[in-house]
């Protein structure tokens, strides 16, 4: 210590002070006393100066400042000579620890002797800094070794999970694990003199006491004491040895886990270790003997996230439509734990597959639940009940189908062959029972003097060709003074029930959907003609088979803008239009009442064999597009009215097309003069009883002397296989001619602003009295449009700190039983004295905004431990 210090902080004694005693037990300023410029200060040496001669020194001079010193320890009260003069003086202490404990802020002198045997950790500067903004004045010697470690682990608090946590990170070495290593953080707390104190703590904390304590060891514990108490039956024989001695404690193993594997900066080292860990301990073989719901609540392993998709794989492939309830309730629990988490799926491979696989489970559950209603197969009285039959009920297939298809490609890069088997029967219910049986049922309602193809009408179903008339003139004629029309090509009515519901999530948007028959062919340029404002409708006989539009071309988005000049419309690309923001887009509407806006995902990405196999991807793309077009044009442009429709729909399947699926056309009938996969077109190419025919007047309303005749194969069939043959449309299956038309409109009411869900507890009783308890919450109505679903972190705090772990919860139920709505969750409190007699609170608060949505108080009185 320099003697400008021992200056200055002698003044600030001296400062309310006249008297000041200076001992020096170790002697270390002896020499230096004498030295010392106190500007005016009496110093009196006790070491040479009897205590009388003090007192009538001090006396004489009553107003002088004294500073009393000696190289001897404070003598106690009763051998004290000048104890009277001591009361009403200060004590100065000038050596190193004193000195310490006074930087520190430290209240207790006892210390002085714990400050020395840390004299190793205070020889860094940065260190004892550091440990200066953590310590407070009532520190004891166990808290001031917690904060050290704390401060050599660089741990965010100076808590013993926050230590643990970068200890346990330090074990990733360049995105690998070492369970042998030595972290950094290890060796310094072992050089300082400080492991017996980070093993008191972890005994202290977790009940960890070994003759050879490790590192290693204490990982492989606390996991496997997370995994066991977390199972439904015992824990295995094989890992009971690793499972923490004392119960009371052994909760904090728990608590710890979970806050581990949920803390985002920490989540990444969590995934690597305890998949190391499990791999040691050979968990795959230990899982094998174990259910879905004996893992329900188990969370530490992603081995037991995988063997419960298996698990559950197998029980929808086993009940082949029974009753999936239990199915849905473990995936919707296993979508609130650690591994497939939404949130870490967007960082993360595997926890975005697994998700993906719930994904595909719940699709696939749900898929024979609907097909286990047509076993007989489908039988229609008439064109008119069979459309509306598939637009309530059996366009859940095709939606269902492109879920499954869609998420297990999703899982596919992970080289994970769980849904394989799965896949498969999915592939052989919807290829090879439900189209074909469809198409066939189907037929029967086509052909015919009384079918369908005999007139293109169905009663309520407005032709695609009227459009314009039933669909956008009424809303000029309600007072709408500018409608958009977004037209998106191949986007078939399934994919559009999906978007409504999307749409209707969202405050101030109200979606309807509504549909029209689809012109025949079903094929992109008469369909978007057909939807455009037109008195006819005619072919030119041209290499191209242009479709006019009252005489004029409209197979460019230019042609089809001078063609909507005629009715105050304008014609543009979606990008386009989004690409010139809010204040040009405004600009460029302004003047316009009639909006027509084209989008074009799936057919691009379909109609091509290099990416027809993309068709379910495109799909999921248009939406998330389609949904944004939708909210710029309502919220940027000013746009109160939009319809949402499309050109035609398409049929495709996942598998190989075989020579089954070829129609038995041998060969093109004279006079055609276009042939695709999925039609022909021609004049005087007459009929075939191998196909369905017609001419265009009938079915699309072109004039009589420019129609055309076509032939399109029966049911899924297609004429050939050139170009490819998975993704196609033109012909009259109802996934082609069903096309959807969404009525999409902004409203201020009530009515159509959403909320999330409500929810409470359910019990009597708000008592915890065991270290895991369970909660019983009941989400109180279905979610529906304008209901939504919610997601929560429910956990039990005293005041503000969290003692128990923190556990995701999410009421997204749309069913009308109440017994289904239901949702439970085990919480763990943090081992600890608890006032029986005190309020803590049961809190959830809401995953997104963290507004706390529900504080019940609850007692604790832990007067049992579970038995693991």
């Amino acid at each position: 210590m320099s003697n400008q210090r021992i200056i200055d902080a002698l003044e600030t004694q001296f400062g309310s002070t006249k008297i000041v005693f200076w001992h020096d037990p170790d002697g270390e300023f002896a020499n230096a006393v004498g030295g010392l410029d106190l500007g005016g200060v009496r110093l009196v040496r006790l070491d040479e100066v009897p205590a009388l001669q003090v007192k009538l020194n001090i006396e004489q001079e009553a107003d002088a400042r004294w500073l009393l010193y000696s190289p001897t320890p404070e003598p106690e009260p009763v051998r004290d000579w000048l104890l009277d003069i001591r009361l009403r003086a200060k004590t100065f202490r000038a050596d190193s620890m004193s000195i310490l404990l006074e930087d520190l802020g430290l209240a207790s002198q006892t210390l002085r002797e714990h400050l020395k045997a840390r004299a190793k950790f205070f020889r860094a500067k940065e260190r004892t800094d550091r440990l200066k903004r953590l310590v407070a004045p009532l520190d004891t010697a166990k808290d001031l070794d917690r904060k050290m470690l704390a401060v050599l682990a660089r741990a965010d608090q100076p808590e013993f999970f926050a230590i643990l946590l970068r200890l346990f990170g330090g074990l990733v070495i360049d995105e690998g694990v070492d369970l042998e290593a030595l972290p950094k953080a290890w060796q310094d707390i072992a050089a300082n003199d400080l492991a017996p104190s980070f093993w008191d703590l972890a005994k202290q904390e977790m009940g960890y006491q070994e003759a050879e304590p490790s590192l290693r060891d204490l990982l492989f514990r606390i996991l496997v004491t997370d995994f066991c108490r977390s199972l439904l039956g015992d824990a295995p024989e094989s890992l009971k040895h690793f499972m923490l001695p004392e119960r009371n404690l052994a909760g904090n193993a728990a608590v710890f886990s979970a806050r581990w594997r949920s803390d985002l900066s920490h989540y990444t080292s969590y995934n690597l270790i305890s998949a190391a860990v499990a791999k040691e301990l050979n968990l795959g073989s230990v899982l094998a003997g174990l259910t879905a719901e004996d893992l329900a609540e188990s969370m530490t392993f992603e081995d037991a996230e995988r063997r419960i998709v298996k698990d559950l794989k197998d029980r929808i492939i086993a009940g082949a439509g029974a009753s999936m309830e239990s199915v849905t309730t473990l995936i919707a629990r296993r979508r609130d734990g650690h591994w497939a988490s939404r949130v870490l799926a967007l960082g993360n491979d595997s926890t975005k597959a697994l998700a993906a696989s719930y994904d595909a489970l719940e699709a696939a559950a749900r898929f024979f639940e609907v097909k286990s209603g047509y076993n007989s197969g489908f039988s229609f009285a008439s064109a008119e009940s069979a459309l509306s039959q598939y637009q309530s009920d059996l366009f859940r297939l095709d939606q269902l189908y492109r879920r499954f298809n869609y998420a297990a490609d999703a899982v596919e890069p992970m080289g994970w062959a769980v849904l394989h088997e799965l896949r498969d029967r999915i592939e052989a219910v919807y290829s090879g029972w439900f189209v074909p049986q469809l198409g066939s049922a189907w037929a029967k309602v086509l052909e015919g003097d009384s079918g369908l193809l005999a007139s293109w009408k169905v009663p309520g179903m407005a032709n695609q060709q009227d459009f314009f008339n039933e669909w956008a003139a009424p809303l000029f004629e309600g007072g709408a003074k500018r409608i958009f029309v977004v037209i998106s090509d191949a986007f078939r009515y399934e994919v559009a029930e999906e978007l409504v519901q999307d749409i209707n999530s969202k405050s101030r948007f109200k979606a309807k959907l509504g549909s029209q028959l689809g012109v025949l062919p079903s094929y992109t340029s008469l369909g978007m003609a057909a939807l455009l404002p037109h008195e006819t409708l005619t072919y030119k006989l041209n290499s191209n088979l242009d479709v006019m539009a009252d005489g004029q071309p409209v197979a460019t988005i230019e042609q089809r803008s001078n063609h909507l000049a005629k009715f105050g419309g304008v014609a543009i690309k979606a990008e386009d239009l989004l690409a010139l923001g809010k204040d040009k887009g405004r600009e460029f509407v302004r003047d316009r009442r009639l909006v027509y806006v084209y989008h074009d995902r799936i057919d691009l990405i379909g109609d091509k064999q290099g990416s027809e196999t993309k068709t379910f991807e495109a799909a999921a793309d248009t939406l998330t597009e389609l949904s944004q077009l939708v909210g710029f044009i309502i919220n940027s442009l000013n746009g109160s009215t939009v319809l949402v429709t499309a050109d035609h729909g398409f049929i495709y399947q996942e598998s190989p097309l075989e020579e089954a699926d070829k129609s038995t056309l041998d060969t093109k009938p004279e006079g055609t003069l276009r042939a695709k996969k999925r039609y022909l077109l021609g004049q005087g190419i007459g009929v075939s009883s191998k196909a369905w025919c017609g001419n265009t007047a009938l079915t699309a309303g072109t004039t009589p002397e420019s129609s055309l005749d076509f032939w399109v194969p029966k049911g899924a069939s297609r004429f050939h296989f050139a170009g490819g043959a998975r993704f196609v449309h033109g012909s009259a299956m109802p996934q082609e001619i069903v096309v959807p038309v969404i009525t999409v409109r902004e409203s201020e009411s009530e009515h159509a602003k959403t909320r999330a869900v409500e929810f409470s507890l359910l019990g009597a009783s708000n008592k915890v009295v065991t270290n895991t308890q369970r909660f019983e919450f009941i989400q109180t109505e279905p979610v529906s449009e304008r209901v939504l679903p919610r997601t929560v972190l429910v956990g039990i705090r005293d005041g503000e700190k969290l003692i128990s772990d923190e556990q995701k919860l999410t009421f997204d139920s749309d069913s009308q039983l109440l017994d289904e709505r239901k949702r439970s969750v085990f919480m763990t409190i943090l081992s600890g004295t608890y006032d029986r007699n005190k309020d803590y609170y049961l809190t959830a608060r809401d995953a997104a905004t963290k507004v706390e949505v529900v504080r019940i108080p609850v007692k604790v009185d832990l007067a049992f431990t579970n038995d693991f």
